[in-house]
């Protein structure tokens, strides 16, 4: 009786083994094996520790024998996956756009299907994608075409900068080039675009996979936004994908929904290891994001065909070039030193999350500015840094002392607000703004109310330069201890500021009535009150 109750138990361990190896084993689970038994590994957990159950032998009893086994692929996608890193994985990064996309018939006359089959055919030829004919990606294809086609060009616009930076990393990486395309369905070109779970960037990093890849995030810097370290940290990942699964549509799919739920998928499927028939089974934002992808892919490669326009490009990344800073500088003073928009330096400059560049010893940080600028920062770089001392110097100050309450001015956003034009309309910096307002980052809200403070009254905002009294004088002159300085060819506000100790350049905006930055040579302006 003994012995048969010894047996019965032996064989349900032997069950228990077995089954025990489909789930995530719990620490409890763990036990030390017998000199005598066979140790069977199972994955690792993230800190490298290796797992194992003890293997007794088949027992004879009278117990039905059930035999539980798990695909082989998905098993060591499984194992590989886990010795890189368990628990670490790029969530649901999609717009809900693709999470919805929709497969009904499309009418678009304007691609036959044997148009389409024989361009997919081409592509999937020079690509290492699988990218083959099937009516759900001709509907998608013929929806953006029909539905998307505005925006898909100011896409193609803005992908002449941020293309050729992406190309360059995952040729370092040795990856498919069309793999640039991604960015477009991950963030649209919108390098400080946030997802509703807290991804960020052109790639959408999660927090903690982003430092995983060695994306820094502090309060002044979000690394996850700056163009060249996302994509170069975003082709690590996907490297270590491929590596995995060895397909590209399956490291795709597990960037957007992490390698777990994809050998789900595939489990789910009965074993199938191709996205489209693993496809039913993956999430659903998932399941849209491989089509959405080639169908991007398929457009901008036939752009030409489809009658799109080519607009010229704002900027190229050529064009630009970046300096490592040696203090703190904020981007507005930029702006008014080199006389650029702020907007062309906050699109220059994304990983800045309050328009400040820090300077930290050990770290680089750099700016990046217009090639044409680069040679007005390097060849003033001295007076620059000390006047952007001052400057900052000048703001250690209560911010509620610096302005009486007559002076507050409420404005309400309209269409077409940006920070920029609101802060050159009152004469004032974008920071201000958004210290004064509390703004974590540059959106505006048609209908939202800015709180501006001035120190004085805006008189005459659209009186120029060219209306002040011109007197005939090429150096600054007093008269009734009021001193004026003629333009000369070359000057800009900031280098006549620079000749008066203690004249900023707003404070000759403000007895000037200037509101913008051109001067006209000739033109007389007051260098004192």
């Amino acid at each position: 009786m003994n012995q048969k109750i010894i047996s019965l138990t032996f064989g349900a361990l032997c069950v228990w083994g077995f089954s025990f190896s489909q789930v995530k084993p719990s620490k409890k689970t763990i036990s030390k094996a017998s000199e005598n038994a066979a140790l069977i590994p199972l994955d690792s957990i993230s800190d490298g520790t290796k797992l194992f159950i003890t293997d007794f032998g088949i027992i004879g009893d009278s117990i039905s024998k059930i035999k539980i086994e798990d695909f082989h692929m998905a098993s060591e996608f499984d194992k590989k996956w886990m010795e890189e890193l368990y628990s670490n994985e790029l969530f649901d990064t999609i717009y809900q756009s693709v999470a919805d996309l929709k497969y009904d018939d499309v009418d678009y006359p304007e691609l036959p299907t044997d148009t389409l089959k024989a361009r997919l055919k081409a592509l999937n030829a020079r690509t290492p994608f699988n990218i083959e004919y099937n009516v759900s990606l001709e509907n998608v294809i013929k929806s953006y075409l029909k539905n998307r086609r505005n925006t898909l060009e100011r896409l193609m616009s803005l992908s002449h900068y941020y293309f050729p930076m992406f190309e360059k990393e995952l040729d370092n990486y040795n990856l498919p080039l069309e793999i640039k395309y991604l960015a477009i369905v991950e963030s649209a070109l919108k390098p400080r675009a946030k997802s509703r779970v807290g991804a960020t960037g052109l790639w959408q990093f999660m927090f903690a996979t982003g430092k995983q890849y060695g994306l820094n995030v502090s309060s002044y810097v979000d690394e996850r936004s700056d163009p060249l370290k996302s994509t170069e940290a975003a082709s690590k990942y996907l490297s270590k994908l491929y590596e995995i699964f060895g397909d590209w549509d399956l490291a795709l799919a597990s960037y957007n929904c992490g390698p777990g739920n994809v050998n789900k998928a595939i489990r789910r499927s009965g074993g199938y290891e191709n996205y489209w028939n693993i496809r039913p089974h993956l999430p659903r934002e998932t399941a849209g994001y491989l089509p959405a992808f080639l169908a991007t892919m398929y457009i901008f490669e036939y752009a030409e065909e489809h009658g799109f326009k080519k607009y010229r490009p704002d900027f190229r990344y050529i064009d630009t070039d970046t300096i490592h800073v040696k203090q703190m500088i904020s981007l507005d003073q930029v702006s008014e030193l080199l006389e650029l928009p702020m907007e062309e330096l906050q699109f220059l400059n994304p990983a800045y999350k309050l328009d400040i560049i820090p300077f930290i010893e050990g770290s680089n940080y750099t700016l990046r500015l217009p090639r044409h600028a680069i040679g007005k920062f390097v060849a003033n770089e001295k007076s620059i840094y000390e006047f952007v001392s001052n400057e900052f110097n000048k703001r250690e100050k209560p911010m509620p002392q610096l302005f009486e309450a007559e002076t507050k001015t409420t404005y309400r956003v309209v269409s077409g607000d940006n920070l920029g034009k609101i802060a050159r309309q009152y004469n004032v910096r974008v920071s201000q703004l958004k210290q004064w307002n509390g703004l974590r980052s540059n959106d505006l809200k048609i209908g939202q109310r800015l709180t501006i403070y001035r120190t004085q009254p805006n008189t005459s905002s659209t009186k120029t330069a060219s209306n002040t009294v011109v007197k005939p004088s090429n150096t600054a002159s007093s008269s009734s201890d009021v001193k004026t300085y003629k333009v000369k060819a070359g000057d800009s506000l900031w280098s006549i500021s620079n000749k008066f100790p203690g004249v900023s350049i707003q404070n000759i905006k403000d007895w000037n009535g200037i509101s913008g930055t051109k001067l006209n040579v000739g033109t007389t302006l007051k260098v004192s009150r």
